[in-house]
């Protein structure tokens, strides 16, 4: 048995059934998993001063591409529109290996969990040169984030009429056949699971409409979820509305993918119709406010999502198109643009921290994370808030108005990824030196 003891927390923001706040208060780890919250406990083990400190839990991304820690801020790509910016891009992405998936994956897993993340999925849909879901699978296992890896896939060129380039295709039932190798690998479905895949066909523009179909099949009897990109732009809506006949709403309900074992990413340009589709099906949305500014697909329309009772937990997205991994500050990104578009009103700094967390967690069917309380699993940030960013502040709770953008410590099941700032489950400078040796080499 092992415990620790984080002693004296100024505030926790448990993010419980009853939303409570704690003062002056402890949290006792015992073996992985959160075995006490109150005042004044104790323990024979570790103990770890949070006095000065805002105790949350760690936040949740539902929506990544790894990968593309390695081309952030291309030229050619940095000022066009989704379409346009994936042609720019797809040919880099092309020579890319098992290293580069890798090494990338490592250096995007390491910014996620210095700003406050512990759990993460990521959507990995092309397989250059040798490159396997494995690679990444590997990154997070060295830097300790708990990994919801979807099994993605392109499979329409641009021959047939799709927008990737015909080389980072693959043939369908290769496709779904080692969608069945990796979850028998990996998937782990109980409680506390490190591991969990899903099945990912890119978007309805790269995959024809069996492999959608048979995509939902297969996960459903392997009993893992999917995950797909719907509704992103305007640019996406008409590829639909021509190709399909119909709006990205009802595409997915007519190929299966709805419902609460299903999130989509970005969902930008939903109608009241979708949204309603979405609310009564209980299937997820990955919000993803960054990327959708940098790329100018729009504002999404959370507030309406939310009321309605749909799922919705947040996404960083691609580095190439954010270009960043900070989570905590997506979550103030999220906010400041539904107020943006509806009212200073529409929400506030804890609404939008308990999507970063609860939401997260509840978009990919964790309930076993995203909250602090007995017997939930050991996923803690906890943010300094004695420094700069917060002098003055008079609710250093209210951390996405004023608050530290990096965590002073993070815990994933009760093991200690960030101390003091850094971490310290691999060596990331040199990382940074292998990422930087093949991001020249890409650009040459």
């Amino acid at each position: 048995m092992t415990e620790t003891l984080l002693s004296g927390a100024d505030v926790i923001l448990t993010m419980d059934d009853d939303d409570q706040r704690r003062y002056q208060a402890d949290i006792l780890i015992r073996d992985g998993v959160i075995a006490q919250i109150g005042s004044g406990l104790e323990t024979t083990g570790a103990v770890l001063n949070v006095s000065g400190c805002v105790v949350t839990p760690g936040l949740v991304n539902t929506h990544h591409h790894l990968y593309q820690t390695l081309t952030r801020a291309v030229p050619g790509g940095q000022d066009a529109l989704l379409f346009g910016w994936l042609q720019t891009l797809y040919p880099i992405w092309a020579k890319f290996g098992p290293e580069e998936m890798f090494t990338s994956a490592q250096i995007g897993l390491a910014e996620l969990a210095l700003s406050g993340c512990t759990l993460t999925s990521d959507h990995l849909y092309l397989y250059p040169n040798g490159a396997r879901l494995d690679d990444t699978i590997a990154a997070a296992g060295q830097v300790g984030l708990r990994f919801h890896p979807t099994r993605g896939a392109m499979s329409i060129g641009e021959s047939d009429g799709g927008l990737p380039p015909d080389s980072l295709v693959e043939d369908e039932a290769a496709i779904l056949t080692d969608c069945i190798r990796v979850i028998d690998a990996y998937h782990d479905p109980d409680a506390g699971a490190m591991v969990r895949v899903g099945v990912a066909p890119c978007s309805p523009f790269s995959v024809s409409r069996n492999l959608m179909r048979d995509a939902a099949l297969l996960a459903r009897d392997k009993g893992v979820m999917l995950h797909t990109h719907l509704a992103e732009n305007e640019e996406d809506i008409r590829y639909s509305c021509e190709k399909f006949g119909c709006r990205p709403g009802q595409y997915a309900e007519d190929l299966g993918w709805v419902g609460d074992d299903v999130w989509h990413a970005h969902c930008v340009k939903l109608d009241g119709q979708e949204i309603d589709l979405f609310a009564r099906t209980r299937t997820g949305v990955a919000h993803c406010p960054c990327s959708n500014c940098r790329l100018g697909s729009g504002i999404a329309p959370v507030r309406a999502m939310l009321d309605a009772g749909v799922p919705v937990g947040l996404g960083v997205d691609g580095s190439a198109s954010n270009d960043t991994s900070n989570l905590i500050s997506e979550a103030r990104q999220a906010m400041l643009l539904q107020r943006v578009q509806g009212g200073a009103d529409q929400m506030s700094a804890h609404a939008a921290l308990r999507v970063a967390t609860r939401g997260g967690a509840q978009v990919l069917g964790r309930d076993d994370c995203g909250q602090l309380a007995v017997g939930k699993r050991a996923d803690i940030a906890i943010w300094d808030v004695t420094g700069v960013a917060n002098a003055g502040s008079w609710d250093p709770a209210a951390l996405l108005l004023a608050g530290p953008s990096t965590v002073r410590d993070l815990f994933v099941e009760g093991r200690r990824v960030v101390a003091d700032g850094q971490l310290v489950t691999i060596d990331l400078p040199m990382v940074i030196a292998t990422q930087n040796r093949l991001a020249r080499a890409l650009a040459d």
